[in-house]
């Protein structure tokens, strides 16, 4: 499946060491004024390349509007989105034809299609994430001019929550070929109540369903999350009051309907599986194998998820926003 999304429709394309990746959105309303500059602001925020935390694969991720917008305005037609792959080493990547790497997709793949794009991953990597956040940047741009904003942040690494030991923990592991992990939370605020469906389109299913679809998402906790099995229903409910809710376990969602409070989400992310550290694998045979991975890799991945997981959070609200306008047009009114 390529495809997300009932009404604002995103069908992404294009593998890690290929000419390009890149995105077709259907569904999205006409009008809507966008250009390459405002998309390219999101993309900014998670190419490589940027820092000592991340790859220093150095990519520009300039992207292209090809069809759907004219003279600066969304025409309701398909709008395809280009970024072009211009720093790959694939030849990094040659020793792995045959040899799975532990932890990545290379075996999965291999199985359900009897073929793979052994060259970073091909469609399974991570690179393929700067095309849901180009078409997360036109949802956001949208949202945000009905007055939904959508914020993320990394709130700890490998256990640390205080920024600096955090950078340290990233260089540490990066130093010894290793990799950590972290958690990565989410706020929304100004969503109107009444998005989701009561029962398969729950709102918070919908979440868990695009968090769970980002590489390296491991869990996903929405309001109290896991606390929620320790508390009493007393502790729990966010009691009602004449000027609203005491409280936000539930994080912005109730049976499947957001509240209108904040919807808080977080995610859990794994260490990043492409380490120097030598492993224990099999090859394509069968055999038996050991394998230090090469190449240029994030020592922690959850850095750049950050604004992955808030364009996918962007791309449910706006599809559940255009769902809820079938019932009620004036839903928070078109910018």
């Amino acid at each position: 499946m390529n495809t997300f999304g009932r009404n604002f429709r995103v069908t992404t394309f294009g593998e890690s060491h290929g000419a390009a990746i890149g995105v077709v959105i259907d569904g999205c309303p006409p009008g809507f004024a966008i250009s390459e500059n405002e998309i390219q602001y999101y993309l900014d925020k998670r190419k490589p390349g940027q820092s000592d935390f991340v790859t220093p694969r150095k990519e520009a991720d300039a992207v292209q509007i090809l069809s759907g917008v004219f003279q600066g305005y969304t025409l309701g037609t398909p709008i395809c989105l280009l970024i072009q792959n211009t720093s790959m080493k694939s030849a990094d990547y040659d020793e792995l034809q045959e040899i799975f790497r532990p932890g990545h997709a290379d075996r999965g793949y291999f199985e359900k299609y009897g073929i793979r794009d052994h060259r970073g991953g091909g469609r399974s990597s991570g690179r393929e994430t700067a095309a849901r956040v180009a078409a997360g940047a036109i949802a956001r741009r949208y949202l945000e001019k009905e007055g939904i904003i959508i914020s993320g942040s990394l709130t700890s690494v490998h256990g640390e929550e205080v920024p600096e030991r955090m950078e340290q923990v990233i260089r540490d592991a990066r130093d010894q070929g290793e990799s950590v992990g972290g958690v990565v939370s989410l706020v929304v605020s100004g969503c109107p109540p009444g998005l989701g469906d009561p029962v398969f389109g729950k709102l918070d299913a919908l979440i868990a369903y695009a968090m769970m679809g980002i590489g390296g998402v491991k869990a996903v906790e929405i309001g109290s999350g896991v606390m929620a099995a320790s508390m009493t229903g007393s502790e729990h409910n966010d009691q009602i009051t004449s000027e609203g809710y005491l409280s936000n376990n539930a994080g912005g969602i109730l049976g499947g309907i957001s509240s209108g409070q904040d919807i808080l989400v977080r995610l859990s992310i794994k260490p990043t599986p492409s380490i120097r550290t030598l492993q224990q694998t099999v090859d394509t045979n069968g055999m038996e194998r050991k394998i230090s991975v090469k190449g240029r890799h994030d020592p922690c991945i959850a850095v750049r998820i950050v604004p992955v997981a808030e364009a996918m959070m962007a791309l449910v609200l706006m599809d559940a926003l255009l769902e809820q306008r079938k019932i009620i047009p004036d839903c928070r009114q078109e910018p």
